[in-house]
């Protein structure tokens, strides 16, 4: 039984010195490069380590944890031998993010074996917490200040929203049940005010030929009176003979009326009963446009 734990001794002492002899032969070194720091500030972590030849030594990345550090950036250095003592050395640059007043914090290096590897934990470095609002006294001291201080106002994008929204709902339903009312009046707004400018141009139109009933002013009052005669009527008066047009408005009268005014056109002379022609053309347009604005109101 003595030679069997004997064994078991000296296999476990076996085992165990190589890992305590590699173990001295690394010297690792870790300190913050600031004592304290603000909540959130970038802090530099400098780690080092010394060690002989042979040995892996790693140093941890980003998928480290680092709590309750943030780890913003590593610089990482070339490594650099003198008398077969190796250093490498980087630069972590964390964050601090807890409340305690003091925090401890070390990073370490990892020393990988064949089949296995080995953590060197360097001394743990101290960073206090940088506070950097001052303690509120127990008693506040106000300041008298009566001057107007203007408030800038944000601009309510919800409140227009629901207004467009609202007036959207009320414009459709205005329509729904109005619109054929509303367009009704609105077409003989516009045929109106038509009306108004037709009868301007004709009262010059017509002035203008009788005090020189020529053939330039004989031509521009009946294109005038075509012209409004085919938006009344929705026919194509302009392309009609005087025939055509007679028959599509059974007056046969018309006749009579556009051939006064034509013969200074065609053959250069004057009609005695040129006013009471122009008076009969324009009756014509003022009927068709009286029929137009009631046909318009009575439409459903």
């Amino acid at each position: 039984m003595a030679n069997i734990l004997k064994h078991i001794v000296f296999t476990l002492i076996a085992f165990i010195l190589p890992f305590v002899l590699w173990a001295q032969e690394v010297q690792v070194e870790g300190q913050f490069m600031k004592d304290s720091a603000k909540l959130g500030e970038r802090i530099p972590y400098v780690l080092k380590a010394k060690y002989g030849p042979g040995h892996n030594i790693v140093f941890p990345d980003s998928t480290f944890d680092y709590s309750p550090f943030v780890l913003l950036e590593k610089k990482t250095f070339i490594s650099s031998t003198q008398g077969g003592i190796t250093l490498d050395s980087a630069v972590y640059y964390v964050s601090n993010f807890s409340l305690d007043p003091v925090v401890e914090f070390s990073i370490p290096v990892f020393e990988v074996f064949k089949y296995d590897s080995l953590t060197h934990q360097p001394l743990t470095s101290s960073l206090a917490l940088q506070l950097v609002i001052d303690q509120i006294p127990e008693e506040l001291a106000f300041r008298d200040n009566n001057i107007y201080q203007p408030i800038p106002t944000e601009f309510n994008y919800p409140l227009w929203i629901a207004m467009f929204v609202v007036a959207l709902v009320l414009a459709f339903a205005i329509f729904f049940f109005f619109g054929n009312q509303l367009q009704k009046k609105w077409d003989i707004w516009m045929e109106k005010r038509r009306y108004r400018r037709f009868e301007k141009r004709w009262r010059e139109a017509e002035g203008a030929f009788q005090k020189q009933p020529d053939m330039d002013h004989a031509d521009e009052l009946l294109g005038l009176w075509k012209t409004y005669m085919e938006h009344l009527k929705a026919k194509p008066f302009r392309e009609w003979t005087t025939t055509e047009i007679a028959e599509f408005l059974e007056n046969k009268a018309i006749v009579k009326d556009f051939r006064d005014i034509e013969m200074i056109i065609y053959a250069g002379k004057t009609s005695e009963d040129l006013p009471q022609a122009c008076q009969n053309l324009w009756k014509i347009c003022s009927d068709s446009y009286q029929q137009k604005i009631t046909l318009t109101d009575e439409r459903q």
